[in-house]
């Protein structure tokens, strides 16, 4: 369990920040950049939940994304252990493939009973779906992020997973929403020629 006494060390005062196995990075570090990208995404979702009935399905879909994406910022924060690998153990969590297979799940539930995509969609609807799209696109840079960073340090392949699939569950999610509320706003090209 976290339990924090106290909000500022001043261990980052020099431009650093500290992983999970108490190694340090710069702050500017490619890594960080795609674990503040996950934490402005989680923001956005945060946002997005709150324009939705609390009790809706809804709801607990985005209440279980956003637990899931504090879980994937410790991953990305956790190295990989020397016996494990990337393989959730008791000091390291790991996303793991069940939660991609959910997400999985819940997009084939929530496209069934959508109309087929026939044009681009353009940001917007409800005010959830607004705000979610703002997520999804957060996520999508999280996820070009996350694949910088992977360039230069072993992540977990899973976790990269994760990401992708969770900008086509937001994507998903937005049209679920818009669909009860007249429908996606479609991309007309050239309309304003």
């Amino acid at each position: 369990m976290v339990k924090l006494n106290k909000i500022y060390t001043r261990t980052g005062d020099d431009g650093t920040t500290g992983l999970v196995d108490g190694s340090r990075v710069a702050k500017s570090d490619a890594l960080m950049a795609a674990i503040g990208d996950v934490d402005e995404a989680n923001s956005w979702v945060g946002l997005a939940a709150a324009a939705l009935d609390a009790a809706s399905d809804e709801a607990a879909m985005l209440a279980r994304i956003q637990n899931e994406m504090f879980d994937l910022g410790a991953d990305l924060a956790t190295p990989p252990d020397i016996q494990f690998g990337f393989g959730p153990h008791e000091m390291a969590l790991r996303i793991v493939p069940s939660q991609i297979a959910r997400l999985e799940d819940e997009i084939d539930a929530m496209n069934d009973a959508l109309d087929t995509l026939k044009s681009f969609i353009l940001p917007g609807g409800t005010e959830a779906a607004a705000r979610l799209h703002l997520a999804r696109a957060v996520t999508r840079r999280a996820e070009r992020a996350a694949v910088a960073a992977g360039a230069t340090r072993d992540l977990n392949p899973i976790a990269l997973n994760y990401l992708n699939r969770l900008s086509d569950h937001l994507f998903v999610l937005t049209r679920h929403l818009n669909a009860a509320a007249g429908g996606d706003i479609l991309w007309k090209p050239g309309a304003t020629r």
